[in-house]
């Protein structure tokens, strides 16, 4: 079953979207969104908190996410958290079957 984790990043001084923006431009986040079972892998920045970038990253399954974690890309990303002194909240959730009663609210 598909899940996804929202990873809460916050920092000083615009440091949480420096990270972001390096994570891109270093071909990191590319290089994570080939990974087999990789869904999704994308950053938002918050409109209240400027402060605050979320990433929300969907995996197939924990097989998957176990993978990217043992690889060499984690480390670099734990590297580039230390060298932006990042802190991280981080939220998990599983998908499930819209209610049909909800779709009458989304927009297509």
């Amino acid at each position: 079953m598909s899940f996804s984790m929202n990873l809460y990043y916050s920092g000083e001084n615009g440091n949480a979207k420096a990270f972001a923006e390096e994570m891109l431009s270093s071909g990191i986040v590319e290089r994570i969104r080939q990974i087999e079972g990789c869904l999704k892998y994308e950053y938002f920045v918050s409109l209240e908190n400027p402060e605050i970038v979320l990433l929300i990253d969907t995996w197939r399954d924990q097989k998957a996410l176990d993978e990217y974690h043992s690889s060499p890309l984690m480390a670099d990303v734990a590297r580039l958290r230390e060298k932006y002194d990042l802190h991280m909240k981080a939220e998990r959730y599983t998908r499930d079957k819209m209610p049909e009663g909800d779709s009458s609210f989304i927009r297509n």
